[in-house]
């Protein structure tokens, strides 16, 4: 069929086309199939929506992401991807094998699948799994394609979280501390998926972070690190596809994990890398033993691809630091970095930093580097190198201006600080989207609250969104206060 196709001032993630459903129903095909568009000998695939509006007959809506064409075209019904089939079989509970693993990243990178089979995609893993011979594929598919950065130096040194922590921004203080060791360590960082801040986050509060694979080699060769937004670059991209369809489900199977955050770092020409597994109430793994059983199938994973992989066990149970959001995050980085800040902040960053140093064999002591300034310094080189301002103080920087004190019911101690509650208020706030949002924590666990004293501040951009992290506030228990006698029930 030739149609004459037009452009639509409408934004799509996945390459769409809008069809007349008159047109649609002469070619025999249906919202979120498939269609061949073949025009100047080039062909290219596209994702079908219907509309008896947008679009006349004998017209083809081309949204942004298929902006190049234009004219008359060629429409045919494309064929179903084959990865359609693994997916089903995934669903079924049939281990897949590497050929269909690769197929099936390569169809998620050149997009020919539409985000409801994302969707089932990943609900499929979710629900049965992946064994370890697919994992090992699956990061090893996903490592393949899109951009590769390689390095002359023999180290390379990374760092990765795996999440569900509130405050958790020990990146910008290691990052430093292993750089002014002499190790390189470009570090290669996420936005918030369901948290309130991502590195990338917080560090745009302070400095630019989306650099070109060039531009970052540049940065680290003058530093020795960085700290930039990982998808400004194509490394693993389809990494970031696939998490595109887990935000709205908000589930973060074990095995896409892995294959996440190692096909990211093998990308990044990484040789060794410390992981971070947060394990407790409230944080992603729970229980210990699931903690220890993820560290192995981290590290087995790492073995298979060539890189050194240590795994930190770490205390999730509460959030770390006291200031949850970009602005309250990145004035506790800068206060840890001076020689201040929370304690336990501090006390996490020096501990990774020396695992890492002990696992690239380097003979350095991440507190001494830390308390010497020198950690500051090469931040702050950093900062200069991202554009930022080298010179920025904590007290530069200003949270939301709106702001609400939640305040304690009763007399006690607390008892519990809910990670995931303390990140959805925030996100209720404006976090991430507006850096100022966020909440400060005046009460944490184990300390003392009176009946009315403020368990913890809300700080918001806008009115509105204030009103909001207000109302989930008052209906659900983000700070755990009970009398001391309650809290040794609790406990037992």
């Amino acid at each position: 069929m030739q149609l004459l196709a037009e452009p639509i001032d409408i934004g799509t993630r996945s390459p769409t086309v809008l069809l007349n459903e008159s047109d649609a129903a002469e070619l025999g095909v249906h919202a979120l199939e498939r269609v061949q568009l073949r025009r100047d000998g080039r062909t290219t695939i596209a994702i079908v929506e219907l509309t008896d509006e947008l679009v006349s007959e004998g017209t083809l809506g081309v949204t942004r992401r298929l902006g190049h064409i234009e004219g008359e075209v060629e429409v045919s019904v494309a064929p179903q991807p084959d990865s359609v089939y693994y997916i089903r079989k995934k669903l079924d509970d049939i281990e897949l094998e590497a050929d269909e693993l690769s197929q099936l990243v390569r169809d998620i990178y050149e997009e020919r699948l539409a985000d409801v089979e994302l969707g089932a995609y990943v609900s499929g893993i979710y629900t049965n799994g992946l064994s370890m011979e697919e994992t090992m594929h699956l990061t090893e598919s996903m490592a393949d394609v899109g951009e590769t950065i390689t390095w002359e130096e023999p180290v390379i040194a990374d760092k990765h979280s795996i999440g569900g922590v509130a405050g958790n921004r020990v990146t910008p203080i290691l990052v430093p501390i292993v750089a002014a060791a002499g190790l390189k360590i470009p570090k290669t960082s996420s936005r918030a998926v369901t948290s309130a801040a991502g590195t990338a986050d917080t560090m745009e509060v302070l400095c630019d972070v989306e650099f070109s694979v060039a531009e970052i080699r540049d940065i680290v060769g003058k530093t020795g690190g960085c700290l930039v937004w990982g998808g400004a670059v194509n490394l693993s991209p389809v990494d970031d596809r696939i998490i595109r369809a887990e935000t709205p489900l908000s589930i973060d199977p074990k095995g896409q994990l892995i294959a996440s955050v190692l096909s990211k770092k093998k990308s990044a020409g990484s040789t060794n890398v410390v992981v971070d597994i947060p394990y407790g109430e409230g944080a992603k793994v729970e229980s210990l033993a699931e903690a220890r059983e993820l560290a192995k199938d981290f590290n087995r994973v790492g073995d298979h691809l060539g890189m050194a992989v240590e795994c930190a066990i770490t205390n999730g149970v509460a959030p770390v630091g006291r200031g949850v959001g970009p602005v309250l995050e990145a004035r506790e980085v800068l206060a840890t970095l001076a020689g201040g800040g929370p304690n336990d902040l501090r006390v996490k960053a020096i501990r990774l930093a020396d695992v890492l140093f002990e696992s690239v064999g380097v003979d350095a002591d991440a507190a001494e580097i830390l308390d010497s300034g020198q950690a500051e310094e090469t931040f702050r080189e950093i900062l200069a190198a991202q554009n930022g301002d080298p010179d920025v103080e904590a007290a530069d920087l200003s949270p939301g201006r709106h702001t609400v004190a939640v305040r304690a019911d009763r007399d006690g101690v607390v008892t519990h600080v809910n990670n995931r509650l303390v990140n959805e208020v925030a996100r209720r706030a404006g976090a991430p989207r507006d850096p100022g949002a966020g909440l400060e924590l005046h009460r944490r666990v184990g300390e003392m609250a009176a009946s009315g004293e403020t368990l913890f501040t809300v700080h918001a951009e806008s009115e509105d969104k204030l009103a909001d992290a207000k109302a989930l506030s008052e209906r659900v228990e983000t700070v755990r206060v009970r009398h001391p006698d309650e809290a040794l029930v609790d406990r037992v």
